[in-house]
């Protein structure tokens, strides 16, 4: 049996050739123009809404920036 792992800090998240589960848990009232480009960027749309995308530096850097919006698990 396999556990979650999530990614809270930027120090956890790496480039691998992993799949992530990407899941939005906060709203976007309120935030800032560049961090609602970039969660729509990651193709996220509302609360509660999971996306599966590779580990590449590009989804990495994002993640990285809007880690306070959303919620990354290791997709099985």
């Amino acid at each position: 049996m396999t556990t979650a792992v999530q990614y809270n800090t930027v120090k956890d998240l790496k480039v691998s050739d992993a799949k992530l589960q990407i899941t939005q848990i906060k709203s976007m009232i309120g935030v800032k123009p560049k961090h609602r480009e970039t969660v729509r960027s990651l193709g996220l749309k509302r609360v509660s809404h999971t996306v599966v995308r590779d580990a590449d530096a590009v989804t990495v850097g994002m993640l990285n920036t809007v880690k306070h919006l959303v919620n990354v698990e290791e997709a099985k």
